[in-house]
């Protein structure tokens, strides 16, 4: 959507498929970092605007960490503008609001309930056989997340399961004792390191909850995600209590997260992936809404220099590749090599401690949130030795 959204700027004919009919579901966490909120500003300010009508969302204030030790440690939004702030807000109101927005548009055409079974390509062009009709097109763009038919089309590989996240999600109602008002709570427990279970505030007094780990650990240790997470609902002693009375409003629900933790090709000829079927997502955190859009706008602007060019190709496409890791690489590598600390979930319980009684230090922990450069210390030898031994 973001992507056509941009083109249709410039008057460029698209096409839209997709295979279920809005409004739709998607398995997500439902957080909207500020992040997002910049990008859609960047695509228009009448789409930002548009947002900040949608009724069915909670405004975020900041996060609450709980360790496996039952250290909390609550972190604020880091803005000097106090109405920024981040959301909840369910993807079944989320991604239509983005796709009513392209759907008044004439240059965007959008073609509902349609399945792609197969892509034919050559060196004219692309022709996609879908379950209502068959379409040529000069380039496809594969935003079709996790499980991209234009991904395992061009690019078919074996699922690398150290950059890949399982999850699950389920909504509850009546989940009480929030930590802290308006903040989403993720527990960082032994038994779930490297992921976290999430307890993320919504809408009407809802709540979305759920379970993310690394696939590759998930299989080593056999790990049955749902008793998992069924267990410290049930028995932990921050949570049993506040979903004593609360009822889930659904089964719970899996799905996959390919985790932006290595470069990848996400280009070639007449194609380009976005979003999660570029595995964009972030290692950390499991966000990958806003680099999704990201990329969504990078990639029209790569577009409109092929129209221009009249060149599709897959070293012309290589420059769309250098400009996405350009501009996100940095972030996602540090997040992959935090990620991989938190195999130790002691060092996270020794910096929630001293964060608890070290008010700079405390602060340094809200910097990080949005700051790349200050995540970039977490992984220095130095940064623990002042820890330790500096008052």
């Amino acid at each position: 959507c973001a992507c056509a959204l941009m083109l249709a700027k410039k008057g460029i004919a698209v096409t839209l498929l997709e295979k279920s009919v809005f409004p739709r579901d998607k398995i997500c966490g439902d957080a909207l970092s500020l992040d997002v909120i910049n990008q859609l500003t960047m695509i228009s300010s009448d789409l930002a605007n548009n947002f900040y009508s949608i009724e069915n969302k909670l405004p975020i204030y900041g996060g609450t960490i709980v360790t496996s030790n039952n250290q909390i440690l609550n972190i604020p939004i880091a803005t000097n503008n106090k109405k920024q702030h981040g959301y909840t807000c369910q993807r079944m109101v989320f991604d239509n609001y983005l796709f009513e927005a392209v759907s008044k548009l004439e240059s965007i055409s959008v073609i509902q309930n349609c399945a792609v079974s197969k892509i034919n390509s050559n060196a004219l062009g692309i022709q996609l056989i879908t379950t209502q009709g068959d379409l040529d097109a000069d380039l496809v763009i594969g935003a079709d997340g996790a499980q991209s038919i234009v991904a395992r089309h061009f690019q078919p590989h074996k699922l690398d399961k150290k950059s890949y996240c399982a999850g699950l999600r389920v909504y509850y109602e009546n989940v009480s004792g929030y930590i802290q008002k308006d903040y989403i709570e993720l527990f960082f427990f032994k038994e779930v390191m490297p992921g976290y279970i999430w307890v993320f505030p919504m809408a009407d007094g809802k709540a979305n909850v759920g379970i993310g780990m690394l696939t590759s650990h998930v299989s080593k240790n056999k790990i049955n995600l749902k008793e998992l997470l069924k267990k410290f609902i049930d028995t932990h002693p921050l949570l049993k209590d506040r979903f004593a009375y609360a009822k889930a409003m659904e089964t719970m629900k899996g799905f996959g997260l390919p985790l932006g933790s290595k470069k990848r090709s996400i280009s070639g000829d007449r194609y380009l992936l976005l979003g999660d079927a570029a595995s964009l997502i972030d290692p950390l955190s499991g966000e990958g809404i806003g680099n999704a859009i990201r990329s969504g706008r990078l990639a029209a602007d790569h577009i409109i220099e092929c129209i221009k060019s009249n060149n599709y190709s897959a070293s012309f496409n290589k420059k769309y590749d250098a400009e996405i890791y350009r501009r996100m690489w940095g972030g996602l590598d540090i997040s992959r090599r935090i990620q991989q600390l938190l195999q130790y979930p002691r060092l996270l319980e020794f910096l929630i401690k001293k964060a608890n009684k070290n008010k700079k230090l405390h602060q340094f922990m809200i910097d990080i949130l949005e700051d790349t450069d200050q995540k970039k210390k977490l992984l220095s030898p130095r940064f623990y030795w002042d820890l330790l031994f500096k008052k």
